[in-house]
């Protein structure tokens, strides 16, 4: 593991009482991570970026690029990892040093998640990840009631998009643990007790 999980390890828990605050938002599909990154966007006024949404921009266009990221979308595969990288450095580069910010989604590989821990040591940039925990069960239930609604594909594709998260997401969330910047919260909730919780673990209640 690289030495600036050492580096997380000594100020995560500092994070908690500084500012600016950097919030990455993490869970299986499903899980309501989207949501929750949106609340906490409303309450506190922080800019939120979310990688679902950006790849969606993308797969809209008619690209090559465009055209690849539909077709791997529609399947409930994750993006390669430079991809997402790419997309999060670019706005990670554009935030001011006061500006405090909100991730949904860029954290979902190894490769990500250790680029996230050098990104941020190379910025003096602390950051805390909120994992929402449910069961696959509820993430089934949730998603065929939402499909029904979504006009998502990619919600047509529970069984991928959980198996895809136990490859490499949960990988990813152990070398966020092993960095000592993971928040656990239960996603079995309703959205606004959900909502407290987050805001009572970041000193915001």
């Amino acid at each position: 593991m690289p030495e600036v999980l050492s580096y997380h390890r000594n100020v995560s828990v500092r994070l908690i009482m500084d500012t600016p605050q950097t919030v990455f938002f993490f869970g299986k599909p499903g899980s309501g991570k989207g949501t929750q990154a949106k609340l906490l966007a409303e309450k506190t006024g922080w800019p939120m970026y979310g990688s679902g949404d950006q790849f969606r921009a993308i797969a809209a266009e008619d690209t090559p690029a465009g055209r690849r990221t539909c077709l791997e979308m529609d399947q409930g595969l994750l993006s390669p990892p430079w991809f997402a990288q790419y997309l999060f450095l670019k706005v990670l580069f554009s935030i001011p040093r006061d500006q405090s910010v909100i991730f949904d989604g860029f954290n979902r590989k190894i490769e990500e998640a250790e680029l996230i821990f050098s990104a941020a040591e190379f910025l003096e940039r602390p950051f805390v990840v909120i994992n929402i925990n449910v069961s696959d069960e509820e993430v089934h239930a949730r998603l065929d009631d939402r499909k029904a609604v979504s006009g998502r594909p990619d919600d047509h594709s529970v069984s991928t998009r959980l198996e895809e998260y136990e490859t490499y997401t949960a990988n990813a969330l152990d070398v966020f643990r092993k960095g000592g910047v993971v928040i656990d919260v239960d996603g079995s909730k309703p959205k606004e007790d959900i909502a407290r919780d987050i805001e009572k673990a970041l000193r915001l209640a």
